[in-house]
């Protein structure tokens, strides 16, 4: 599990994760978006993105499995070679702050085949910056906004 609490409230936060074209900028390891389904961020939508560093890329997709709007968001993330992941996102108001917890893990695939441990160090560094460039997305979102009104 990973935290952050950023500088940005939940709705604006949420903004950045209901925009499916956003992905691949907060996303590690999320190369380029190929196309997102009209219903996203609904349960059974898909992303369509590559993995890797081009030339060497992969096409895969990011499948909703529970979604509730604003707080918390499910997703059954493929990611070949390596496998798939379950990624849970939590959004929890701080007062004008947001908690951001994010839960990965595998779930299929060779990545099952590194202890757990080792699994968990490179999903820490992963996530870490993940929410990092999260928060970068959704603070500058913020702070526009705030600024325009």
């Amino acid at each position: 599990m990973n935290e952050r609490t950023m500088d940005a409230s939940a709705e604006a936060i949420w903004d950045v994760l209901a925009d499916g074209w956003l992905y691949p900028l907060w996303v590690v390891g999320a190369s380029r978006m190929r196309d997102v389904d009209r219903h996203w961020p609904d349960v059974g939508s898909r992303l369509h993105h590559s993995v890797g560093v081009w030339p060497l890329l992969v096409d895969d997709e990011t499948e909703v499995l529970d979604v509730i709007p604003g707080e918390a968001l499910t997703l059954h993330a493929r990611a070949r070679p390596t496998g798939t992941a379950e990624v849970a996102l939590r959004l929890e108001p701080r007062g004008a702050e947001t908690r951001v917890v994010i839960e990965e893990d595998a779930v299929a695939g060779p990545g099952l085949l590194v202890p757990r441990p080792l699994r968990e160090l490179g999903l820490t560094w992963r996530n870490v910056e993940s929410l990092r460039r999260l928060a970068y997305l959704a603070e500058r979102r913020a702070r526009r906004s705030h600024e325009a009104s």
